[in-house]
């Protein structure tokens, strides 16, 4: 009868190591979560915070996974009824640039860019009643700033040149790139790696709060 005891109290034990053993595992596992929720916020907080705008750029040039990274992030922002009516053109070809900044002179940066997105509204994109979206220009800004904090994050430097809803910045636009009627040209933004120290300005104003 005692070995059976001890063979039961055995057994007990077991299970309770096993348990505790458990424990710790899920509890280190939860610390590690909560861990890397923590690193993951301090690197969002940190990109958001660290975004300027630069206007001089390296001759170091941008690869078209690089670009192709920067559209991605730009294509993952919200959309009015997920419509998504962007388009982005896109130049990376130096002498392509060159023309373009030649046709644009009031964009000084852009001759020194090594890639340019030009962010359009498509306007053939339609909701269920057959109109273009009335909230491109929302969607379009969402995007660009998608792809403004990506080539932060990318150790890029870039800037959002206006051109929307200048009737002559348009025109210039349109007239520099054939754009056809259908695309609504947002803005500019020229890319490359920063020339210089570039800083970003702290914008925070306890002003600009109101709570209602």
């Amino acid at each position: 009868m005692e070995s059976k005891y001890k063979f039961v109290s055995v057994i007990l034990a077991l299970a309770l190591v096993a348990s505790l053993s458990r424990l710790v595992y899920v509890v280190s596992a939860d610390a590690d979560k909560v861990e890397q929720t923590a690193d993951a916020k301090a690197v969002v907080w940190q990109n958001i915070m660290s975004r300027k705008s630069v206007r001089s750029y390296t001759d170091q040039p941008i690869s078209r996974e690089q670009i192709d990274t920067l559209l991605r992030a730009a294509m993952a922002a919200p959309s009015g009824k997920d419509m998504r009516p962007w388009k982005f053109l896109v130049l990376d070809d130096s002498l392509a640039i060159k023309d373009f900044a030649a046709k644009v002179p009031r964009a000084k940066m852009l001759a020194e860019a090594k890639a340019v997105v030009v962010v359009c509204g498509d306007m053939t994109v339609t909701g269920d009643d057959g109109k273009p979206s009335y909230s491109w220009v929302l969607d379009c800004s969402l995007a660009s700033e998608n792809l403004l904090l990506m080539a932060e994050a990318m150790g890029l430097g870039a800037v959002w040149v206006s051109v929307h809803p200048r009737e002559e910045r348009i025109a210039e636009v349109r007239q520099a790139l054939n754009l056809p009627e259908h695309l609504m040209p947002l803005n500019i933004i020229p890319l490359g790696y920063p020339k210089g120290d570039a800083k970003p300005k702290d914008k925070y104003n306890e002003d600009n709060i109101l709570y209602l």
